[in-house]
Order: structure tokens, then C-alpha cells, then sequence
């Protein structure tokens, strides 16, 4: 049986993507930085992306890795840096110590314009460190995640439901719900010789359009949503004023202003993974209800 060592387990997607993984007939050994009750077929590692004992144990025997972990709200380019570039690094020289012979890395469609964001810039230079490996090695770059289990897009669905949404102005976007970006890196932890940049979505051609993204989200609540389009300069004035409120907690930061209002988030079609290895199962309108639906359930809306 086949153990995969995961980072970023008690995550969004790691969490969804253990689930998987044990329907699946996986062994998963996961890194935690926190006591986590006892699972059959899971074995957790305590440490972090900077211990290098804890990160040979969680690679030791591994069939493959999958690197989810990563640093998506930072302070400065520094936290970015550190979680991104740095864990990616550990993750990679632990991986080569132990004999692990594939290596899937969770990277974000952000990294394909790294000189707009320090979040994106971190993402590219995690990858580049990755193709230079030496290892057999697959980048999936997702766009938007969602899903049930989410908490990132929890504000829009709390706006839609009042009836609102507040959006960049124009650009469209791709989306992928968690399940399906789940399945697409167990596929690649199995399969050899895929060494290439993957970009992987719900199958919309042109993607999303911002108001668009807003309706099927109100569709999913059962609301009819009046959109408004921000000017770049409102939502940078809103990002500095949540970091006032919420300091290190804001959802809203200027380096999230900066890639949100690219009007650009398509995934590259060219890119996205063949047909015989995986294909998105979840229709984004019944995605988005789940999401709905699972929000409700844990008294969020």
C-alpha cells in the first residue's frame, strides 16, 4: 500500500485531499503543528516546514510527495518567502534525502505573474526550485479553490446572501472545486514522467466573469445579487483599513488588491491536465450549493 506524506493535512484542500486518499486505500503520514486524534491509516508527524527531523520522518518509505502547504496572507515579502520558497526547499531536500521518488507541489495560478504580488512571486520562485530538483516531479496551479470546508470565500456568500457583491472591475477568473483539485494530485502522485506545469479548473472555457462568479454564487443561496464593480483604488483604501481592524487576521491585503484586480485568472487550456488522467467532476453551480449547503449546516450563514 502506497504512503503518501502530505503537508498542509489540516488545511482547506489537505484536509479534503486525506479524506481522498483514505477512500482511495492510501497511507498518509501528514505534518501537523498541533496534536491531532488518532486516524487509522494516517500517521502524524509534529513539526513544521522548518524541521528538518520532522520532515525526513514525514518522507521516510513515502511512495510520493504532495506539497500543500504554503503561505497565503503574509505581512511583508519576508512571510511569504519563508512559507513558500523556504518550506518548498526543506520539502525538496527532505524528499531527495529519503529516496522519495515523485513529488507533486500545489503551487497558485498567481505564480504565472509573479511580478504582481509577493504572494505570487514566492509561489514562482517555490516552483522554479521545484523543476530544478531533479526529482519526478508535477506543479498543479489552481485558481480559485472552493468547496465545502472553505472559509476564504465565506464573506462573498454572507454578501450575497444580503443581497450584495463587491467585485474588482472586469477581468474573468477560473475556479476549481476542492474535490476535484483532491483527485487531480492523487492522480499525479501515482503517475511517473508527468513533469510539467498543470493548470486545472471546472472545464469553463473563458472562465468567469466577476458579476458572473457573483450570480451563481446568489443562485446557489437562492438570491438575486445586485454586483457592484470597486475601482483598484477603493479596495486598496478597504485593504489598508482591514489590516487596521484585523492586523495579521485581514482577508483583505494590498497584496491581495494587487493580484485580484488582474483581469486575467483563465487558466491556460494548453495547460490543463489530459483527459486520460483526470477531468473535473463537480459543475461549478452544484459546487457552489454545497458550499452553500455546508455553510448552513455550521451555523455560518
Amino acid at each position: 500500500m502506497t504512503t503518501i506524506a502530505l503537508t498542509g493535512g489540516t488545511g482547506f484542500v489537505g484536509t479534503r485531499l486525506i479524506a481522498l486518499a483514505l477512500e482511495a486505500g492510501y497511507q498518509v503520514r501528514a505534518l501537523t503543528r498541533r496534536p491531532q486524534a488518532e486516524r487509522e491509516h494516517i500517521a502524524w508527524v509534529r513539526g513544521d516546514l522548518s524541521d528538518t527531523a520532522a520532515l525526513a520522518e514525514l518522507c521516510e518509505g513515502a511512495g510520493a510527495v504532495i506539497h500543500v502547504a504554503g503561505v497565503v496572507n503574509a505581512p511583508d515579502r519576508a512571510g511569504f518567502a519563508a512559507g513558500n520558497i523556504d518550506g518548498t526547499r526543506g520539502m525538496l531536500e527532505a524528499a531527495r534525502a529519503q529516496g522519495v521518488h515523485r513529488f507533486v507541489h500545489v503551487s497558485s495560478l498567481a505564480a504565472r505573474e509573479p511580478g504582481l504580488s509577493a504572494y505570487g512571486w514566492s509561489k514562482a520562485e517555490g516552483d522554479a526550485l521545484v523543476m530544478a530538483s531533479g526529482l519526478d516531479w508535477s506543479i498543479v496551479r489552481p485558481p480559485a479553490i472552493y468547496g465545502p470546508g472553505d472559509l476564504e470565500m465565506l464573506e462573498l456568500f454572507r454578501l450575497a446572501k444580503k443581497g450584495l457583491a463587491l467585485m474588482p472591475r472586469g477581468g474573468r477568473i477560473s475556479l476549481i472545486e476542492v474535490g476535484d483539485l483532491g483527485r487531480l494530485l492523487l492522480a499525479l502522485a501515482t503517475t511517473d514522467g508527468c513533469n510539467q506545469i498543470l493548470d486545472a479548473d471546472d472545464g469553463t472555457e473563458t472562465g468567469w466573469s466577476h458579476q458572473q462568479f457573483a450570480a451563481a454564487i446568489g443562485t446557489a443561496l437562492g438570491k438575486r445579487v445586485a454586483s457592484f464593480a470597486l475601482p483598484r483604488t477603493l479596495l486598496m483604501a478597504g485593504a489598508h483599513l482591514d489590516r487596521l481592524v484585523r492586523g495579521g487576521k485581514a482577508k483583505l491585503t494590498p497584496d491581495r488588491v494587487a493580484y485580484f484586480c488582474h483581469e486575467d485568472w483563465v487558466v491556460d487550456a494548453a495547460r490543463r491536465p489530459p483527459a486520460n488522467l483526470w477531468t473535473p467532476q463537480v459543475e461549478t453551480p452544484a459546487g457552489l450549493a454545497a458550499t452553500a449547503a455546508w455553510y448552513r449546516q455550521q451555523g455560518l450563514l
